[in-house]
């Protein structure tokens, strides 16, 4: 496999625990690297794949601090594009706990992807030798040359017979570049047109609805009350409307407080019109992960994207069934690691897989 992801970098400015910023400014902020897109590529490299990072940045020490840390990972960084125009986008993470929900400050606009047109970026050059492009709904979100940009990144990736997917990730806070139109409604037009082109479409309870306009009326998003016959519907609707769409993952979550999420998903896979859900009880059940301890839980999306990636271009994981339980795996152990990235291992995800999920010291 090689999967090139498309997307922006962020600088994460996250206080420590669950401090919130007005508490630790002035003071120390704990800064990592994240960007959905990016989080995906570092899941598929440390679990044992070959990914590779395309991106606009500006050419200053923090890139090289960039590139060292893909280098890390294993993430090809010979994508990235270095340009003379905008900064590097900067994002402040507030861990919630209990009843306080946590909090995303963005601080992106003039960044350099939002900047750069899709003339920047050498699309023959950056999908030679892959076989998979995964992007996603933030992307387009951040401007008008960046929605240009992701909307070439598809159809380029698809020219070249790759397998492309995107998580519609709906930012309300980002879709505001065309004035006069609602965010709402600039998303829908534009990942409609997106979509076109996406042959695995990863979203969660709310991005289906706000981007595309379907929607499951049985279920209470903000209560969080999940239906999960309901999203087989929204999964049915959605290949419906694209017939280019061959799978359809949905990410299930309750939230029950900011500490406490209830967390599954399912798979519709259109060759075998058979919905998939994981994880299963001992009856076979659907019965969601009881996470009762949230450490972080942004990226977490991101890692379910990047499991399920992977698994689909492993052959011993790709059977759907199987591949969805790796992903909902993969992204419930991203809850209990600080920061954008999920440190967990092709072999720590596999046992939690066959319900090795105690906790217990590996000695």
């Amino acid at each position: 496999m090689r999967i090139v992801t498309f997307g922006e970098v962020m600088l994460r400015l996250c206080p420590e625990e669950n401090l919130r910023v007005r508490q630790v400014i002035p003071g120390r902020l704990e800064a990592t690297f994240g960007g959905g897109e990016l989080n995906v590529a570092v899941s598929v490299a440390f679990q044992g794949g070959q990914a590779a990072y395309l991106t606009a940045l500006p050419d200053n020490p923090i890139t090289d601090a960039l590139e060292q840390e893909l280098g890390k990972f294993g993430v090809d960084s010979r994508l990235v594009r270095r340009t003379k125009q905008g900064r590097f986008g900067i994002y402040f993470v507030e861990t919630g706990a209990n009843q306080r929900g946590g909090t995303v400050i963005y601080d992106r606009e003039g960044s350099s992807i939002s900047l750069a047109g899709p003339e920047t970026y050498h699309w023959d050059e950056a999908f030679r030798d892959a076989n998979w492009l995964h992007i996603t709904g933030i992307t387009p979100a951040i401007s008008k040359a960046a929605a240009d940009s992701a909307m070439a990144a598809v159809k380029a990736a698809k020219a070249k017979g790759l397998t492309v997917s995107c998580d519609l990730n709906f930012r309300k806070k980002l879709w505001n570049w065309e004035p006069g139109t609602k965010p709402v409604e600039l998303a829908k037009r534009v990942i409609g047109q997106m979509v076109e082109f996406v042959d695995v479409v990863i979203a969660n309870e709310e991005d289906a609805e706000m981007t595309l306009g379907i929607s499951d009326p049985s279920s209470n998003i903000d209560a969080g009350q999940i239906n999960t016959a309901g999203y087989v519907h929204v999964a049915q609707e959605i290949v419906k409307r694209y017939p280019n769409v061959s799978k359809v993952a949905i990410t299930l979550r309750e939230s029950i407080s900011a500490s406490h999420n209830n967390w599954g998903a399912m798979l519709y896979d259109v060759a075998s019109n058979q919905a998939h859900f994981a994880p299963l009880n001992g009856e076979g059940k659907y019965s969601p992960y009881q996470i009762t301890h949230i450490v972080d839980r942004v990226g977490a999306g991101d890692s379910f994207a990047g499991g399920l990636v992977f698994a689909l271009n492993t052959p011993e994981l790709a059977e759907p069934g199987t591949a969805l339980r790796y992903a909902v795996a993969a992204s419930c152990l991203k809850h209990s690691i600080k920061g954008d990235f999920n440190y967990s291992t092709r072999q720590e995800i596999e046992a939690l897989m066959k319900g090795s999920g105690s906790g217990r010291v590996q000695r």
